[in-house]
């Protein structure tokens, strides 16, 4: 970076009462080894995948290295090296004060929401990684151990003709039977030649009909084979999007995702109640405490919180324990490189509640280069015995896929 984001200054963040440093909060104790620890420096790569994923490593005293994603974005980069200070110097196990701790001194700088919550759990999920290692143990035992020894997997499907019913459900068809996958999700936010304002979120009978029967065939050519869910991208109005729900409810809908801008909760909430057809959300909300608010006012079926975005693993632990006591399951929403996918293997492991993470790289063919390990087979993860997240990065693939003008992190 030509700048260097790490000496940027902010008083408020010098003298906040809610500084929660090792030094100001007296965790002076000494800890046997291995467990006497340093934090030395946190560095990051963006990978130009089919999203930009950015990769965030810790390092350590000890030579122990945690490996973390944030979720895909411009900034993220900047705010990770800002946010090194305040980690420097520290002991890597401690990872819910220093998660606080980085909430707090980036509260000024917007941790309420948005890109620096994602830029913190990048770091969050390396100091699992980096715990997990030295502690000996697997991300999902720091969690609290496991319901499930394999996580499911959904794939996000796609056709060069997306809204052709029948090539939808030629994909479908095929990533079934070839690709071996029991769980599938469509887009249904495509154009079908009859829409004649895109601001106005407007459905036209026409629009709804023409969605009605992409669910139709996709759904009718898979039958019990497989589980589709249906993504809209917040694109629609309320009134729409009950229409649109009330039109595809005669079909096995696995769920509808995001049917409507993600502002108004009460917009939200009014529309999964006016259907059965299964909602979910959760994708564009941060942190638990949106979460949420979405489960308790009952705006939503499934739960759908996207791991790196979101807060990081023990974020999204927080928000499955408050989806539970509403009896909402978690499908995790997932457009991540390997890194951040087992992240979210390991939290779906750790969860009652775990209904499937999304898999959204199938077409991309070297996805799976940049770490040693298999990740997804057979439609599923089974989640790694061994430390920490269980995946190896191959420095050279990373290197090879890197972002234009970007610099490879240092190695383990």
């Amino acid at each position: 970076m030509s700048k260097d984001y790490s000496d940027l200054h902010d008083p408020n963040a010098e003298y906040t009462m809610r500084e929660l440093s090792a030094g100001t909060m007296g965790v002076t104790a000494d800890r046997p080894a291995p467990r006497d620890l340093e934090i030395t420096d946190v560095q990051t790569t963006m990978v130009d995948g089919n999203f930009p994923w950015t990769l965030v490593r810790v390092y350590t005293d000890a030579g122990v290295v945690g490996t973390g994603e944030a979720y895909w974005g411009a900034g993220v980069p900047e705010l990770v090296e800002r946010m090194k200070p305040f980690v420097v110097g520290e002991n890597p196990l401690d990872i819910d004060r220093l998660f606080e701790h980085l909430v707090q001194k980036m509260s000024g700088e917007g941790s309420v929401e948005g890109v620096t919550v994602t830029a913190i759990a990048g770091i969050e999920i390396a100091l699992h990684d980096l715990a997990g290692k030295v502690l000996d143990v697997p991300a999902y035992q720091l969690l609290g151990g496991k319901y499930r020894d394999d996580v499911r997997v959904y794939c996000d499907c796609h056709t060069e003709a997306e809204a052709d019913p029948e090539a939808c459900a030629d994909e479908a068809e095929r990533v079934v039977e070839e690709l071996g996958y029991d769980a599938l999700k469509f887009d249904l936010d495509v154009p079908s030649g009859l829409e004649k304002d895109r601001a106005n979120r407007h459905l036209r009978p026409g629009e709804i009909r023409h969605k009605a029967e992409i669910v139709e065939q996709v759904t009718e050519r898979v039958k019990d084979r497989a589980d589709v869910a249906f993504d809209c991208h917040w694109t629609f109005s309320g009134g729409s999007a009950k229409r649109l729900a009330d039109a595809i409810e005669e079909y096995d809908v696995w769920w509808l995702e995001d049917p409507v801008p993600p502002e108004n909760l009460q917009v939200q909430e009014e529309v999964t109640k006016s259907t059965t057809t299964p909602i979910a959300v959760g994708e564009n909300r941060y942190r638990v405490t949106e979460e949420r608010r979405l489960i308790e006012s009952q705006a939503v079926d499934i739960v759908a919180p996207d791991l790196p975005k979101v807060g990081g693993m023990r974020e999204t632990r927080k928000i499955a324990d408050v989806a539970n006591q509403y009896y909402v399951p978690v499908a995790m929403h997932n457009v991540s490189s390997p890194v951040a996918t087992m992240a979210s293997a390991h939290v779906g492991a750790a969860i009652p509640n775990s209904l499937a993470v999304e898999y959204h790289s199938y077409e991309l063919g070297w996805w799976s280069d940049l770490v040693e390990e298999d990740v997804i087979e057979g439609g599923s993860i089974t989640v790694p015995e061994e430390p920490g997240l269980g995946v190896t990065l191959d420095m050279d693939a990373v290197e090879a896929h890197m972002v234009d003008g970007e610099t490879l992190f240092d190695e383990a």
